[in-house]
């Protein structure tokens, strides 16, 4: 395995926005550019009959509502609302029950909820789910006892144990990969419209965690006020029976658009539009080892109709972003791009400005939001990888001080979290240790906030939210 995919002799017929040469654009056109951490497949033939399946099979999203998506996104851009976007790292085969679907969908609502009445606007939610099944890596081969295998890069490409068939990439596996991902939107768009998500169900669920939670006292006056806006709300007849918003959600997936034979074969013309929109997901992103303007992923991204995002970490500069914005958004649309900053809590504010002055001054139309988990992990003195709760907090907070002495929006955040009470990342108010980490330490690639720390973090984000709220109400009053 190379990591790479070898690109055609064909010459470019065109030049893309801010000097990039390339093909013009169709669902194949990335195959004429090299195309960073890709499997390199044994059999051609088997690779392209599991293509051929996918091609034949239904989308498993429709275009209208990625265009619903970008409109939601868009507000977010304009400063009118709130982006949650998160899920596990990595999904997987072995894990796939409807349990853990539930759970991990209650947790964002949850957390949706409390942030929600902590920014006073709407919330925007995406999951990583339903297709977050491929994973970058930093080698393209691993080492145990001397063995050398190529390394694990999600189970829709090959195994996780440490066996030459295991890791041997499958072609079969993304039409398993297709089948899961189907299988859990069905149960994600019944749990958003068939009552599961009801706004009294939720909030009861956030008394529950305020009552048992270690840090009880500190959420008690934010989940009391929000159940007396509940509570006011059902007084003045805005119940789950007369207002279809608070029992239902709009709810949205996305993953990294990593392995492009997969996202390629879903990709089909909208016979609305007659654009063409990645089937695979709502929204779709590219990961900081696959964002060069030159190279295949944005190739096929930019060709898409979907919300697009991209990761953004201490090493991009403004001319990169730049040429990013050109490629992805040439017409500057608004909820087209989202950028996700990863840059750890200890460069982020020394980083990131420059970057938020650059889009301001050329008015780029973008959505900001802030993964605090990748620029965080470390290696425990155990040897697992982990993160510590308090620097994800300060790379958050952070993120919004930045933003709030630039004038711009802090627009959303991004979390790798999970439903269950994983041991993964040391502290919160769970106080999990480095030596408690092996109590259930569960994930397959990076570690994920589990559910108490994902809520509490919603709880101290909300915080800081109505803060900000409340002071740009008040600098908006007219003086008396």
């Amino acid at each position: 395995m190379d990591g790479t995919h070898g690109a055609s002799q064909r010459k470019p017929t065109e030049t893309r926005p801010g000097g990039v040469a390339s093909f013009a654009w169709s669902p194949d056109s990335w195959r004429n550019l090299p195309a960073q951490q890709m499997p390199v497949y044994e059999d051609q033939a088997a690779l392209e009959a599991a293509e051929a399946r996918l091609r034949r099979y239904p989308p498993l999203v429709f275009a209208g509502e990625a265009r619903r998506l970008k409109t939601a996104l868009a507000r977010v851009a304009e400063g009118h609302a709130f982006l949650l976007q998160g899920g596990d790292c990595a999904e997987s085969f072995a894990d796939f029950t409807a349990n853990n679907i539930r759970d991990m969908f209650r947790v964002l609502l949850q957390m949706a909820v409390v942030l929600t009445y902590g920014a006073g606007m709407p919330v925007v939610k995406v999951g990583r789910i339903a297709g977050q099944f491929a994973k970058p890596r930093s080698s393209n081969t691993e080492v145990i006892g001397g063995v050398e295998l190529p390394s694990y890069r999600g189970d829709n490409v090959n195994g996780f144990e440490f066996t030459p068939e295991a890791r041997r990439p499958d072609p079969e596996r993304m039409v398993q990969a297709y089948n899961q991902s189907a299988a859990t939107l069905n149960l994600l768009r019944a749990f958003a419209q068939g009552g599961y998500a009801d706004l009294h169900e939720v909030h009861r669920w956030n008394l529950d965690f305020v009552a048992t939670s270690p840090a009880a006292a500190r959420y008690a006056d934010l989940a009391s006020r929000l159940d007396e806006t509940l509570t006011f709300m059902a007084a003045c007849g805005l119940t789950s029976a007369t207002t279809p918003q608070i029992a239902e959600t709009d709810f949205f997936t996305s993953h990294e658009a990593l392995l492009l034979p997969f996202e390629q074969a879903l990709t089909r013309v909208d016979s609305t539009s007659g654009d063409w929109y990645d089937c695979s997901a709502h929204m779709l992103w590219i990961g900081e080892r696959t964002r060069q303007p030159d190279g295949g992923h944005v190739e096929f991204l930019r060709g898409v109709k979907n919300p697009l995002g991209f990761k953004a970490g201490p090493d991009m500069s403004a001319d990169d972003l730049m040429r990013l914005l050109d490629a992805l958004n040439p017409k500057n649309e608004a909820g087209r791009i989202t950028i996700i900053t990863r840059m750890g809590a200890d460069t982020l504010a020394a980083k990131l400005p420059a970057l938020l002055r650059a889009v301001h001054r050329e008015g780029r139309k973008v959505v900001w939001s802030c993964d605090p988990m990748h620029g965080n992990t470390v290696k425990a003195a155990n040897g697992l990888k982990t993160r510590y709760f308090d620097a994800i907090l300060r790379e958050v907070r952070a993120f919004f001080e930045a933003h709030r002495a630039e004038g711009t929006h802090p627009g959303g955040v991004h979390f790798e979290l999970t439903g269950q009470e994983v041991t993964e990342c040391v502290g919160g108010a769970v106080d999990i240790t480095v030596d408690g980490l092996t109590a259930r330490y569960e994930t397959q690639c990076d570690p994920r906030l589990n559910a108490s720390q994902a809520l509490e973090l919603a709880f101290l984000l909300a915080e800081g939210l109505k803060s900000e709220r409340i002071a740009r109400e008040r600098s908006s009053s007219p003086a008396k």
